[in-house]
């Protein structure tokens, strides 16, 4: 089980990958053309908890959630034509998310 203020993170990250979304930013606006799914935020909650249990802990902490968020959502957005014509990389749009969607909600 998650922490209810980890969990909500987790949900925001993964909000923010879809464009035109309550959570997008300009640059899912102008480079994604898909978010992730629902299960993305599985995977990533998923990925999380192992993270903290191979670092003898029960707990997830925001940490935790940032470093396993490009291993598993890279491959859960894709790109529109324009990111792909001036090469920018799902993990560049998904730095970005991650340094801009804040830990806890306001």
């Amino acid at each position: 089980m998650l922490a209810s203020h980890v969990q909500d993170y987790i949900v925001r990250l993964t909000l923010a990958t879809h464009p035109e979304g309550q959570w997008a930013l300009p640059i899912t606006n102008r480079y994604v053309r898909w978010g992730a799914s629902p299960r993305g935020s599985q995977a990533l909650a998923l990925a999380a908890k192992i993270r903290a249990l191979l670092e003898g802990r029960y707990n997830v902490s925001f940490q935790d959630v940032r470093r396993v968020y490009l291993p598993a959502m890279r491959h859960r957005i894709i790109v529109n034509f324009e990111a792909q014509a001036e090469q920018i990389e799902p993990d560049s749009v998904l730095r970005e998310l991650l340094e801009k969607v804040e830990e806890n909600a306001e």
